[in-house]
């Protein structure tokens, strides 16, 4: 099962990071391969956890599919666990973690990011998956310069482990 690991520092507060990602009707706007998010369903889980239930419409020239997930938000821990429900999938789960190790003065996170995934159709593996792939490597870094347009330019995130 194709796998991706990655944790990066930013130059932002943590809380700030984990409001970019849990922001997701945004994701059109910045995202590689989202063509657009639709919210079916908000509600506030046990111990004040938000979870989110939507369909992503992802494309890469000729090829679309949509597929459904639950995103769960649980920010007095700063994760986020997404988990895959219906689509081209047979498995699919992402997780952020988000940590400050800045000050108030300069602040800095560990954005920590992971991701695991299969198609169901092995045709479609071949055909998308070196591209869902690259995609994948690429979520970090755009969400980081997303928040560089939200909050204000970074002084330089440092890649560690990529």
């Amino acid at each position: 099962m194709p796998s991706f690991r990655t944790s990066r520092t930013a130059s932002h507060a943590a809380a700030d990071m984990f409001a970019l990602v849990a922001d997701v009707e945004a994701y059109p706007r910045f995202l590689p391969l989202c063509l657009g998010l639709r919210v079916r369903k908000r509600s506030t889980g046990a111990a004040g956890l938000e979870v989110i239930v939507a369909d992503m419409d992802v494309g890469y020239k000729s090829i679309r599919e949509t597929f459904t997930s639950k995103v769960t938000l649980d920010p007095a821990n700063l994760k986020i666990l997404v988990e895959y429900i219906d689509g081209p999938f047979s498995h699919l789960e992402n997780r952020w973690t988000f940590r400050d190790t800045g000050t108030p003065v300069e602040p800095r996170c560990s954005v920590d990011f992971f991701i695991d995934y299969e198609f169901r159709s092995r045709t479609l593996g071949m055909i998308v998956g070196a591209v869902f792939d690259r995609a994948f490597r690429k979520f970090s870094e755009a969400f980081e310069q997303r928040a560089d347009e939200v909050y204000g330019r970074a002084r330089g995130a440092v890649a560690a482990g990529s």
